[in-house]
């Protein structure tokens, strides 16, 4: 039995490694199974501009490819992000704006750009940002093969790593909700199960009350 409840906006972001991917499956999976409407996305999307940006990481660099990644947010909140919420779904998305704060200063553009081309995305209800220690990402990475030029072994992800610290600050100081989750630890089981509760109490909260009152 589906349950009633307002839709919501959740992001996860993290370094390369860090486990997004499979704890976004498994978020869905059990807030489906708590009888809730789910809707899991991605970015760089899977639609014309974020397939070009996802798979165009040695053609497109600095400056394009930040505005490219951008170009593409703003197009997947207006046809898939915000409809899929306003139908009250909880949307739960791998990547955001705070890997663009990270990836897009990796590749050598300054921040204030990516702030600017990225100040009118909508802000999340929960941003989530994963951590572990940059030798465990490093090495989950090794082991699958790195998906583009920014993951380049234990230096990279260390950077990477610091710039998401960096990029959990700044987004917050934006009124970002962020909560930090360590994953190094942690299976991700439990993982997904304390960020499931946290979306569970998001939604069904006073705030959530209030608003379907």
């Amino acid at each position: 039995m589906t349950t009633t409840h307002r839709g919501a906006f959740v992001t996860l972001d993290g370094p390369a490694g860090v486990g997004k991917t499979t704890t976004t499956q498994l978020v869905r999976e059990y807030l489906g199974k708590r009888g809730y409407k789910v809707h899991a996305t991605t970015e760089p999307s899977h639609g014309v501009l974020g397939n070009t940006a996802r798979h165009g990481t040695d053609t497109y660099r600095g400056h394009t490819l930040a505005c490219l990644v951008a170009a593409d947010r703003y197009h997947h909140l207006e046809t898939e992000v915000r409809p899929r919420v306003q139908e009250g779904h909880i949307v739960v998305c791998d990547r955001y704006v705070a890997s663009s704060y990270v990836l897009q200063r990796m590749d050598g553009v300054p921040l204030i750009f990516v702030e600017a081309i990225n100040a009118a995305a909508d802000r999340p209800d929960l941003a989530v940002i994963l951590q572990a220690p940059p030798a465990v990402t490093a090495a989950r990475v090794a082991a699958r093969g790195a998906h583009d030029r920014f993951h380049a072994g234990e230096e990279s992800s260390k950077r990477e790593s610091a710039l998401y610290e960096d990029a959990a600050k700044r987004l917050a100081q934006w009124r970002y909700p962020v909560v930090a989750v360590d994953t190094g630890e942690a299976s991700p089981v439990d993982v997904a199960t304390y960020l499931t509760d946290r979306i569970a109490d998001l939604v069904e909260g006073p705030a959530a009350e209030a608003a379907t009152a």
